[in-house]
């Protein structure tokens, strides 16, 4: 059967959002490589949209450690200069490459990912390493939720209220050592699960980085839910990172390991497509994309156009690590 897609009228062109050398026609070279079959038989059995094999959505099935978090307290430092997105909205369009390259199909893919157990190991140039169980590391954080921007590098923004805690309190739990120079983080790799992750020519794991001097800074937040509830799958769940101050593609998602470690590593986007994805990828409205301005940016669900601001506003914040 066929679908007719009506695109929103602040949908950005998927044309726009990568480059032609990263987005290959998946269908067509699964089919050339003999794996059409697995793909259909994979959704056949339970990774299809709509069959009902999906988990409940995360804040209608809360475990007793969540039922304590929820709402969290409003931390009013961290405000925001525009109306906060709709939170349809923003549960509807999607970045998350494990599952699809379209916005709108992480909200139904990502179901599938079981976030529970799940657990973050912290490793490398840190004195006390350790793999914490997350519901047990949420009873020892610093709980809270903040008004955030998040600016994408294909020029769509939106405002929304995540809980979670300071990346800092997590860091200062392990130690760091004092030859670390960058965080490593790495998300999951089901790639049974998450069906893009079977296009094996491109480097899956999804890694990204910060300095550690970033990763220190009061801006850098994990968070674990949005919307005063647990982040539904298609945010990253159970546990992400939101960096505001930089471009989307830096807040990795449904995070497994954390390392700290001396040399700049290797990340996702930037070895994929290093002159697109720049690794420190901060919000810079003088620095334009190589196919497109970045002088603009456009509020999902509202249309709403702004002239995109330095470090996505956050300059006071971040201003002393880029002197």
């Amino acid at each position: 059967m066929s679908h007719i897609i009506i695109p929103k009228p602040w949908k950005i062109s998927d044309s726009e959002a990568t480059p032609e050398s990263v987005y290959l026609n998946r269908r067509e070279f699964v089919k050339g490589m003999g794996l059409l079959t697995l793909y259909s038989s994979l959704l056949a059995t339970g990774c299809s949209p709509g069959n009902g094999a999906v988990n409940p959505p995360p804040e209608t099935n809360l475990n007793a450690t969540e039922k304590k978090l929820y709402p969290a307290r409003r931390n009013t430092k961290f405000t925001v200069d525009r109306r906060p997105t709709d939170e349809k909205v923003a549960a509807s369009y999607n970045n998350f490459y494990e599952f699809s390259s379209e916005k709108d199909e992480p909200k139904t893919l990502a179901q599938k990912l079981n976030t529970r157990p799940w657990t973050v190991e912290v490793s490398g140039l840190v004195r006390k390493p350790k793999i914490f169980d997350i519901d047990s590391l949420l009873k020892t954080m610093p709980i809270e939720e903040r008004m955030y921007r998040l600016r994408c590098v294909e020029r769509w923004a939106m405002a929304v209220p995540w809980t979670g805690f300071p990346l800092k309190a997590l860091l200062d739990k392990v130690q760091p050592q004092p030859g670390a120079a960058y965080v490593k983080m790495t998300s999951f790799y089901k790639p049974f699960t998450a069906l893009g992750q079977l296009e094996f020519w491109e480097p899956w794991p999804y890694t990204e980085a910060l300095t550690l001097k970033e990763a220190m800074n009061e801006l850098a937040f994990m968070a674990v839910g949005i919307y005063g509830h647990p982040l539904p799958k298609q945010h990253g769940a159970p546990i992400r990172l939101v960096a505001p101050w930089k471009y989307g593609f830096k807040s990795i998602k449904s995070i497994v390991k954390i390392e700290l470690i001396k040399s700049k590593p290797a990340t996702f986007w930037n070895t994929l497509q290093g002159l697109e994805y720049d690794f420190q990828a901060n919000v810079d409205p003088r620095v334009p994309h190589p196919r497109w301005s970045q002088a603009w940016e456009e509020m999902i669900g509202t249309g709403e156009k702004r002239r995109t601001q330095p470090y996505n506003g956050y300059h006071k914040f971040v201003r002393n690590l880029y002197v």
